[in-house]
């Protein structure tokens, strides 16, 4: 199997639109602004500055690459922490998902994996799979069935919803929960935003493989890429950013994702985050070529006129001149992030900030649009 090829399903479906109800969710920009080029306008610098502004948090960083040179914008509310703002590791939550689909499209791209497997299968050795399972390729598409969260999460969760929730939800209670669950609609049918469906995925591969998602994400992605500012949990405040409340004043624990790692547990400096969508940027040459552009092929569409369209680890929006652009947002308790590229300008821009999303909030709006105009 080559990297021009796409191991996943292709056909459309047509959804209903995402309803995240957690702070793993996708955040949803604004449609993107009209296209100037940043040459022609020489406001680059001020872009950066106004966005950093706009976001009104203790912490934000806004980094963009353009052909490979990179340009960072850093500032906030709180006085400037010990380490420089752009050399912290930030939680970035659902953009989490992009680091697993990278993955999976490579375990695929190698051979290790067919992305056909049954889950049930894996997870639940002896048990009749029956004739439309749910498969590794529909836990990673978000068109397995599953709800955006267990049943039993919010009850679970509930003590601690303001400060950890997700560390309530261990991994055995993310298996149980799927061995548990009868789908309402037939896998492949329906699609819809899914945090369990990923966390699931990354129990999988363990007993496909013989290691954790955790292990997997360190050999076949983290290291090739050289991501060494790239963690899966905390080491304090020494080197990751801290998160605060919706108002900028109260701060937070850093972020458990309990049995949801595969979904949203990667923290990463910015530095690092510009070299992952580099690697998208410019796929030739690097280990993981082959998955790399397969990640850019379009795997589905859905909604009315199917306008919304999705790779196995990416939004894709059109621009209103060039090519498409990629993108995947995501927030935890008191983080926020914006990760995104566009090859038709060898654009990537990496956005961060310290605060817990707020309903209007222009953090990622104004990195989806930097990215629209670049």
């Amino acid at each position: 199997m080559t990297g021009a090829r796409t191991p996943w399903p292709g056909a459309p479906f047509d959804t209903e639109p995402p309803r995240d109800a957690a702070p793993l969710a996708t955040v949803q920009p604004l449609p993107q602004a009209p296209a100037v080029t940043w040459e022609e306008d020489g406001r680059l610098a001020l872009l950066l500055e106004d966005a950093v502004a706009a976001s009104d948090a203790p912490d934000v960083v806004f980094a963009v690459t353009r052909h490979g040179r990179r340009t960072l914008r850093s500032g906030g509310t709180a006085p400037p922490p010990n380490l420089p703002r752009e050399d912290l590791r930030y939680e970035i939550g659902s953009a989490t998902k992009a680091f697993t689909g990278l993955l999976l499209t490579h375990l695929v791209d190698s051979g290790r994996l067919t992305g056909g497997e049954p889950a049930l299968g894996l997870l639940g050795p002896g048990r009749d799979t029956g004739g439309a399972p749910v498969t590794l390729a529909h836990l990673m598409t978000h068109t397995s069935g599953l709800p955006a969260l267990p049943r039993d999460f919010y009850l679970r969760a509930m003590p601690a919803w303001h400060t950890n929730p997700y560390a309530r939800y261990p991994a055995a209670r993310v298996v149980d929960a799927f061995l548990r669950h009868r789908p309402r609609h037939r896998p492949g049918t329906r699609w819809h935003y899914s945090n369990f469906g990923v966390a699931v995925l990354g129990h999988a591969l363990a007993p496909a493989l013989g290691a954790d998602w955790e292990d997997l994400l360190t050999e076949h992605v983290l290291r090739p890429l050289r991501l060494r500012g790239t963690a899966l949990r905390a080491r304090g405040p020494h080197l990751d950013a801290v998160g605060h409340t919706k108002d900028g004043t109260g701060t937070l624990p850093a972020f458990d994702a309990g049995g949801f790692t595969a979904a949203g547990a990667v923290r990463a400096t910015p530095h690092d985050l510009l070299t992952f969508l580099e690697a998208h940027l410019d796929p030739g040459g690097s280990p993981l070529a082959g998955a790399l552009s397969a990640v850019r092929t379009p795997v589905l569409r859905r909604g009315l006129g199917h306008r919304h369209v999705h790779t196995v680890a990416w939004f894709r929006h059109p621009t209103s001149a060039g090519g498409p652009m990629y993108f995947h947002s995501g927030a935890t308790l008191g983080q926020q992030a914006f990760l995104g590229f566009r090859p038709d300008t060898g654009t990537a821009v990496a956005a961060l900030c310290t605060r817990r999303f707020r309903a209007g909030d222009p953090f990622a709006a104004a990195a989806y649009a930097l990215l629209a105009e670049g």
